[in-house]
């Protein structure tokens, strides 16, 4: 069964000295698993938090390709995670095939290494990768195309429609490849760039209920601004009903 997780981004402004209580108060929400965004600060701090409230962190953001990737690997392995999701990537890169082929160059020489460990390395999109076109195609997919198997997939739902994807379709032909989705059921902030795909606003019960057949996580991440608390609870209430 296809388990949720959240984003600790959602909560970013709950965390510092109040990182303890905010990992419980997830906790009391129902959370088994969350995604850090920040692991090589201080493992085993990390590490001792999580396991003092029960979670487990089975997927963490990290820029691997901005850090030592031992030091990366290593990270992981004190705080439990299991593959490593490389969050961003310079939109440059996808202006071109060569741009393309070399960040995907790069992530397999990481998966490659990764792997040696027993651990995964995966790609999490935003808008720029649907919207930029390579030779009549999304600049994603050709980069997916360039990925080893090894590497899986994080789609990040809204950005993926954003740029241009048809999420209901993205999924089924390449479920074998995604393994996680980044979902949330807050309406757009006035400032984001119109939808240039299949809107899923309003439709995250049919997008949830299709990746559930074939990804290991859904993964809750709530931007908002002020207090995230009230906006983290509704969307966990609202994903856990359809995922029971």
């Amino acid at each position: 069964m296809t388990a949720l997780s959240i984003q600790l981004y959602s909560v970013r402004t709950e965390l510092g000295e109040r990182r303890p209580a905010t990992l419980r108060r997830l906790a009391d929400l129902g959370y088994a698993r969350v995604e850090p965004y920040d692991i090589l600060s201080d493992p085993d701090q990390l590490a001792r938090e999580l396991a003092g409230t029960g979670l487990t962190a089975p997927t963490a953001h990290v820029k691997l390709l901005d850090v030592p990737l031992a030091q990366a690997l290593s990270a992981a392995r004190t705080v439990g995670v299991e593959t490593l999701i490389l969050p961003w990537a310079e939109p440059d890169l996808f202006n071109d095939r060569a741009g393309v082929e070399s960040l995907a160059a790069r992530i397999n020489l990481a998966a490659e290494q990764a792997d040696t460990q027993g651990l995964r390395v995966g790609y999490h999109n935003h808008d720029f990768e649907f919207a930029a076109q390579i030779e009549g195609r999304p600049a994603w997919e050709v980069l997916v195309d360039l990925l080893d198997d090894r590497v899986v997939l994080e789609l990040d739902t809204y950005w993926a429609s954003v740029g241009g994807a048809d999420v209901f379709e993205l999924l089924p032909r390449l479920g074998a490849r995604i393994r996680y989705v980044h979902v949330n059921d807050e309406p757009p902030e006035p400032d984001d760039p119109p939808t240039l795909g299949v809107p899923v606003t309003g439709r995250m019960r049919e997008v949830v209920e299709l990746a559930a057949r074939m990804v290991e996580l859904v993964v809750v991440e709530v931007v908002v601004d002020g207090d995230p608390l009230p906006a983290v609870e509704r969307n966990t209430r609202f994903f856990q009903g359809v995922l029971a």
